[in-house]
């Protein structure tokens, strides 16, 4: 019988609300074979939890541990230095206080701790996004006039930043044979296929820059399929999440009220991109070898990110898994559907 290279599986960072056995239950009993739990979920009362005590829980529930969710810290980590108040959020009380210089170092330091759990966990993906390394200005995506003047350039410049920020991360990773994927998204280092594509040439072609595809980003005109067949050899993790585009309504607006907006996250099944068209792609371009050859999986994961500012996170992100389990772990074809064809 035909093998399945895919199984679903349910990324933590929207659900850090639970606790990491919590969050474990409600992905088996919806229907998750395997889980991708988020940093926040790893912390103990002292610090990171043991790595035998993250793999007994998986082990208990005969889950697989699918790779850590990081977003948030790498986040925090390439945007210190701008000062910016929204990294708050993502810090203790105590270090969202400190400097700019200061946070930036902590955050480096708690990275670099996560990373060496992740390798005694046995993960060698981890799903993530870098920061604003090239400022605010910049990350509009607006192409001001002003990018570049007499004395400055802020493209030169923010290649220069992301390379030395993130020097030690990246040694760190490559160290330890793990892959950092970003995912390209607004408001980051990289927001498109070919941002991605500067920073591995402003990095010498580093192997440890990887992507995790999220197809429900590309809502501004770089359609899915184009961007991940650019940086097609290295994606080595995904999202599955859609959306869809309320017609008439700004793509970019200042409000910060979800349901008001034109771009929503929605239920896996009913959004404007096809799911099955988006899987299929990604086995074409060889996303589950890369995977099953770095993590020594049999299979890997479809993992669930569904969000929605109309419906229950659970019960969205419960129809999710249940789409992906029934819809996009599929047998693949062992040739083509032509040799069985004929006498």
């Amino acid at each position: 019988m035909a093998q399945n290279c895919y199984h679903p599986s349910i990324e933590g960072a929207q659900h850090g609300a639970k606790s990491l056995p919590q969050f474990l239950d409600y992905a088996k009993r919806s229907g998750a074979s395997g889980a991708q739990p988020s940093n926040y979920m790893l912390q103990g009362d002292k610090g990171l939890q043991k790595a035998k005590e993250i793999k007994q829980l998986f082990a208990d529930r005969g889950m697989t541990l699918d790779g850590v969710s990081a977003h948030c810290p790498f986040w925090v980590h390439t945007t210190a230095w701008t000062g910016s108040p929204t990294i708050r959020p993502f810090l203790p009380p105590d270090v969202a206080k400190k400097s700019e210089n200061e946070i930036e170092k902590w955050a480096e330091s708690y990275l670099l701790k996560l990373l060496d759990l992740c390798a005694e966990l046995g993960v060698k993906i981890v799903p993530m996004f870098w920061g604003i390394a090239f400022g605010w200005e910049m990350a509009t995506g607006y192409p001001w006039g002003f990018w570049a003047g007499g004395n400055y350039d802020m493209v030169k410049e923010g290649k220069e930043r992301f390379v030395k920020k993130t020097a030690k991360l990246r040694e760190r990773a490559r160290s330890l044979g793990i892959y950092l994927a970003h995912e390209i998204h607004p408001g980051t280092a990289a927001m498109c296929a070919d941002d991605f594509n500067m920073l591995v040439e402003a990095c010498d072609g580093d192997e440890v820059l990887t992507v995790n595809a999220d197809p429900s980003h590309c809502w501004e005109g770089e359609h899915w399929e184009t961007r991940f067949r650019k940086v097609a050899d290295r994606v080595y993790a995904c999202h599955v999440k859609n959306h869809v585009i309320r017609p008439g309504l700004p793509v970019r607006m200042m409000d910060g009220n979800w349901p008001n907006r034109a771009m929503q996250f929605c239920d896996i099944g009913t959004g404007d991109l096809n799911m099955t068209r988006y899987a299929e792609m990604l086995i074409n371009i060889g996303y589950p070898q890369r995977y099953c050859q770095a993590m020594g999986t049999k299979s890997a994961p479809l993992v669930v990110e569904a969000e929605s500012a109309f419906r229950d996170l659970d019960a969205t992100s419960t129809n999710g898994i249940q789409y992906v389990r029934d819809h996009l772990c599929f047998p693949l074809a062992a040739g083509s559907f032509e040799e069985g064809m004929g006498a």
